[in-house]
């Protein structure tokens, strides 16, 4: 073999073994080049949160230093500052730093907040950090704005962001009559997409209102595969404070069903879990009324269960959805089907999951009732990817 041919085979060959963590990822929202051009003239909506910084800036501000019509943001749960707690009521208000008008989405009580906001703009940039979970609630605020922007005529820019959990397709497919606030797609609980791969797939896969299309146009992030260990610049949500909180969170979230706390009101919510009554436990917590947790399960109630710090980040993304620690905690408390809420339907997804813990079913075992799903999304979903997988 020509002596330089080997040489370029070897180069080609290191350089693809080479992660893609080893290049910093550019996220979309510092292509300024990309997308100031796609707003020039025109009124825009923003929606976004905290989590809406290049290099500690937030998006906002460089949009309107680079001359965009910013006339109104549109925050999702938690707020646009970000520190309310799951679930809290979020009133409109105004950015104190900008002036712009900021219309609160989740769980405003006027049901046309979005349309009536969106009637006097031209175009709505989705520039926000999610965390690629089904129960995540950011990508449904983006595909109520696509809704009423396709229903009015308006475009949609995603300017993307890594997915976290994106090395990760996992869970059973939400059966849609068990759709809610924290589940409104038929995909798994770990999906695996980007928010710009997430939109290019409901207008794709016509999962709009009507089977209606938006105008979209997404501004990818460079040096990103969905390989790349992307480590959050900001933390997403008050109790996701850390990578192993955000890598357990797929394994973890089902006990907001039940009365088993997850460590909110604690310096480790996601990352722990117990009950007063949970005995025979070494580790044990006692969740306090903080911020972002002002009332938690269990209140001043020590809990006794189990401390997942000591996991290996590796070894808990290699486990995708993780009912063990579901399972542990069914079995200590002895309630039987009374331990589950029927939030707990919204969250898997799967009314048979359920059941298949009461028969005894291993983790494992009921990991394998979903694989015909995840294979059948993976499927689905490929042509909408805009990273290597």
């Amino acid at each position: 073999m020509n002596r330089n041919l080997l040489v370029t085979l070897v180069l080609v060959t290191i350089c693809t073994l080479i992660p893609a963590a080893a290049s910093e990822v550019i996220v979309g929202a510092a292509r300024t080049d990309q997308y100031i051009p796609l707003l020039k003239g025109k009124r825009v909506g923003l929606y976004s949160n905290h989590t809406g910084i290049v290099d500690g800036r937030h998006s906002l501000d460089i949009m309107l230093e680079k001359g965009a019509n910013v006339t109104k943001i549109f925050s999702p749960e938690h707020g646009f500052r970000g520190n309310a707690d799951a679930g809290e009521h979020v009133g409109n208000s105004r950015d104190p730093q900008t002036g712009v008008e900021i219309v609160s989405l989740y769980g405003n009580k006027n049901p046309n907040a979005a349309a009536d906001a969106m009637r006097d703009l031209d175009v709505v940039v989705v520039d926000i950090q999610d965390v690629g979970l089904r129960f995540y609630t950011y990508y449904c605020t983006m595909l109520q704005l696509m809704n009423v922007a396709a229903e009015q005529g308006k475009q949609v820019v995603v300017l993307d962001r890594p997915n976290p959990n994106g090395m990760t397709v996992d869970g059973p497919i939400l059966d849609m009559k068990y759709a809610s606030g924290v589940g409104r797609l038929p995909i798994p609980v770990v999906h695996g997409l980007t928010l710009g791969e997430m939109a290019l797939m409901i207008n794709g896969e016509g999962w709009l209102k009507n089977g209606r299309k938006v105008k979209l146009d997404v501004i990818p992030c460079l040096n990103y595969t969905h390989q790349t260990r992307y480590e959050l610049p900001v933390a997403p949500s008050p109790n996701l404070r850390t990578m192993k909180a955000i890598y357990l969170y797929p394994s973890t979230c089902y006990f907001e069903a039940t009365p088993v706390s997850l460590g909110r009101g604690t310096d480790y919510p996601f990352e722990v879990y117990g009950h007063p009554d949970m005995k025979g436990y070494a580790f044990s917590f006692t969740p306090r009324s903080v911020e972002g947790a002002k009332n938690p399960p269990q209140l001043n109630k020590e809990c006794h269960g189990r401390d997942l710090r000591g996991l290996d980040n590796e070894a808990i993304i290699a486990q995708g959805v993780n009912l063990e620690y579901l399972i542990d905690a069914y079995n200590a408390l002895g309630l039987g089907d009374k331990i589950f809420t029927g939030f707990f339907e919204k969250l898997i997804g799967d009314p048979s999951i359920r059941s298949k813990i009461a028969a005894g079913q291993s983790a494992a075992q009921i990991k394998a009732s979903w694989a015909d799903d995840t294979a059948r999304f993976r499927r689905q979903r490929k042509p909408y990817l805009l990273y290597a997988e």
